[in-house]
């Protein structure tokens, strides 16, 4: 049994590449979970935060409902620009094949994938509005 394999230039260069990452990463990770320095001081004194608590802060009055509702269409909005994204990475992997049946098979691939996270954000969509709408009009008063 070998104990030694031969190794090929993209691998040994990959090797190298995930050294580099590993030793940046140690290096890098102290400063990123280091505690920081708090200064603590009267917040009232810059924030007029004792003000706000006494005129109420005023965030909203908006109903529980709606501000789910809310909450809901910016997610599936997210969703949506996702799947667009999916769909636009695979068209431009297939401009990019060169001819390559294999990279055009995965380029169709992912532009499929794409196409169905389309379809099932918008019915996700239709569903919530129709849910939440009844739900609006079943509870309100």
């Amino acid at each position: 049994m070998d104990l030694f394999v031969p190794l090929n230039i993209k691998t040994v260069k990959f090797m190298a590449l995930l050294k580099k990452i590993f030793v940046l990463s140690l290096l890098l990770t102290p400063a990123l979970v280091a505690p920081q320095v708090t200064l603590a001081d009267n917040a009232d004194a810059y924030y007029g935060v004792n003000d706000l608590i006494q005129q109420g802060v005023r965030l909203g009055n908006k109903d529980l409902r709606t501000a789910i509702a809310g909450i809901i269409n910016v997610l599936l909005g997210f969703l949506g620009v996702i799947a667009v994204l999916l769909f636009l990475l695979g068209g431009f992997r297939w401009m990019l094949s060169m001819g390559s049946s294999e990279k055009i098979d995965e380029a169709k691939k992912t532009m499929g994938a794409g196409i169905v996270g389309i379809a099932i954000v918008l019915s996700a969509y239709a569903i919530a509005s129709f849910v939440l709408g009844e739900l609006y009009n079943a509870t309100r008063q």
